[in-house]
């Protein structure tokens, strides 16, 4: 793809930060880069001070490897992409953009499709950027390059995740190895072997990616699920949510609305109980989109937890509905609950109590 060309040529701090959604840590800089900040004395509007982040290794998800050429510019050479670059956002504490880490969060900032489109290498192709292009902020296919199709799904969180069978929303494989492994191979480049006998991979059932001929993925695997079982979904902020209705909204959750039907026990999931997608009223499509789930391996989705639930606005898995509101409002209509006003308010500041 090219990336470490692209980073080099032309993403400076304000253009990764303003326009791509990348994130910086805060906790990584020192204390002159942090006052060379505030002073002006560090531009942002250089590339050699994205690689010099790159080096301090305070560039969120990314990982860079750099010559450096005394009397001379840097070079980046080669730049990985790790999880935390979609699944860890920051609290911009110290700026937009800059802050404190805040793992397992989904960067609902991040351009990825933006990003592969700049890239200057041959892969992907040109039409395929294009497409890719306009997934929009907080969007990712993590299916395009194995099927051609084009639906990008909103950015997940990771967190909340210890005791879920189903951590994807079509709850392909039996726990959380099995997606680490999907992702590590087949979306970024990792040595080793993906293979299902129920999925679809490059127009072949069960086809098997295989990077390399060595396998630098199993041995992580574990560690890398460890740490991800460690995070805990964030508890609303304080004064996020009126107490008193949301004591309200529980009623209509568990009651007239039904939500607890299916949003059920600590986890606020029947997972890994499976719907078919025709039963899903959550899962619009837009027109010629094939529904996500008919290119999984499942072919079916899950019932979502809702356990930090208001903090990772937009709803539904292609991110459909925009507050929770308009989540509120879509299962009144396509249920006819006849929910009434007073209760549909309720059962939103119940959702954001979550």
């Amino acid at each position: 793809m090219g990336l470490h060309t692209l980073i080099q040529q032309a993403v400076t701090p304000n253009f990764a930060l303003q326009r791509l959604g990348i994130k910086v840590d805060s906790d990584a800089l020192p204390q002159t880069v942090v006052d060379g900040i505030n002073n002006g004395t560090i531009s942002l509007t250089s590339t050699d001070t994205t690689i010099a982040l790159l080096k301090l290794n305070a560039v969120v998800g990314l990982q860079g490897t750099v010559t450096e050429h005394p009397g001379g510019k840097d070079t980046l050479d080669r730049v990985g992409v790790t999880c935390a670059f979609c699944h860890s956002t920051v609290d911009n504490s110290f700026a937009p953009g800059i802050g404190k880490r805040l793992d397992g969060w989904p960067n609902l900032d991040l351009d990825s499709g933006l990003i592969i489109s700049l890239t200057p290498g041959t892969v992907p192709t040109p039409a395929e950027k294009t497409l890719y292009s306009l997934w929009g902020k907080g969007k990712y296919d993590p299916r395009a390059n194995l099927d051609g199709l084009n639906g990008p799904q909103v950015i997940p969180p990771a967190y909340g995740l210890a005791g879920l069978n189903s951590i994807t929303s079509t709850g392909d494989g039996a726990n959380i190895a099995y997606w680490n492994r999907y992702v590590g191979v087949t979306q970024m480049g990792g040595h080793g072997s993906f293979s299902d006998p129920r999925l679809v991979v490059n127009g072949v059932l069960g086809g098997t990616i295989t990077n390399g001929t060595d396998d630098l993925i199993s041995s992580k695997l574990p560690a890398l699920q460890a740490y991800q079982l460690s995070l805990a979904a964030p508890l609303p902020p304080a004064g996020s949510f009126d107490a008193a209705a949301a004591v309200r909204g529980q009623l209509v959750f568990i009651g007239t609305g039904g939500c607890s039907t299916c949003h059920s026990g600590p986890l606020m999931t029947d997972a890994p109980t499976l719907h078919l997608p025709s039963e899903v009223v959550s899962e619009p499509e837009a027109p010629g989109v094939p529904s996500y789930a008919s290119r999984s391996a499942t072919k079916m989705y899950r019932t979502s937890p809702l356990h930090g639930l208001w903090q990772h606005a937009p709803y539904f898995h292609n991110g459909s509905a925009a507050t929770l509101v308009d989540v509120v409002n879509t299962y009144n209509t396509k249920k006819t609950l006849r929910l009434s006003t007073a209760q549909m308010a309720d059962l939103v500041e119940y959702l954001k109590s979550l």
